[in-house]
C-alpha cells in the first residue's frame, strides 16, 4: 500500500489512479481490505493496515485534504480542533 501511495508523486501515476482506482490498487497487489480502505478513503483503516501517515498523506493531498485534517482523523478531532491544539503547543496525553 505504501508503494502505491509513493507512486502518486508522479503526475502520470496520479492520472492512472484517478482513471481507475480499483485497477491501480490491483496493480500494486493490495489485499481486498487494503483496496477497500483506499477506495473508501478510510484513513484510519489505511493506517491500521500498515500505511504510513506520511505516505497516506500523498493520497489525501490528491483529495485536497491537509495533514491537519488527517491529524484530526487519527486523534478523534476535527481539523479545526487539531489545528488549535497544535497552535497551542501540541497535545498532552496526561
Amino acid at each position: 500500500m505504501n508503494k502505491l501511495f509513493m507512486s502518486l508523486r508522479d503526475a502520470a501515476a496520479r492520472e492512472d489512479f484517478l482513471r481507475d482506482e480499483a485497477t491501480y490498487c490491483r496493480r500494486f497487489g493490495l489485499s481486498e481490505q487494503q483496496a477497500q480502505a483506499v477506495l473508501a478513503r478510510d484513513w484510519q483503516a489505511m493506517l491500521d493496515l500498515g500505511g504510513s501517515i506520511f505516505y497516506i498523506y500523498k493520497l489525501a493531498m490528491m483529495d485536497g485534504l491537509s495533514m491537519q485534517y488527517l491529524g484530526g482523523v487519527f486523534t478523534g478531532m476535527s481539523e479545526a480542533e487539531f489545528k488549535a491544539v497544535m497552535l497551542a503547543g501540541g497535545r498532552t496525553d496526561v
